[in-house]
């Protein structure tokens, strides 16, 4: 899905500065679309629900 590398790509750049919902609507989702991507990123582990300044979720680093 295009849509969700775009919101977790602007989601590592954001880096808490907008909360989840105005981020999506920035890069054009509105709040139904956002929250399907994020529910679609926790599920893949990419994101956590981890409160980062105005945004609550954060993503997960890699481990090696």
């Amino acid at each position: 899905m295009k849509n969700k590398e775009i919101y977790y790509k602007a989601l590592v750049a954001n880096n808490g500065k907008l909360n989840e919902i105005d981020l999506g609507e920035k890069i054009g989702f509105n709040e139904e679309e956002t929250r399907a991507i994020i529910s679609q990123l926790l599920s893949e582990h990419k994101i956590e629900y981890k409160e980062h300044k105005s945004c609550s979720y954060s993503f997960k680093k890699l481990r090696k």
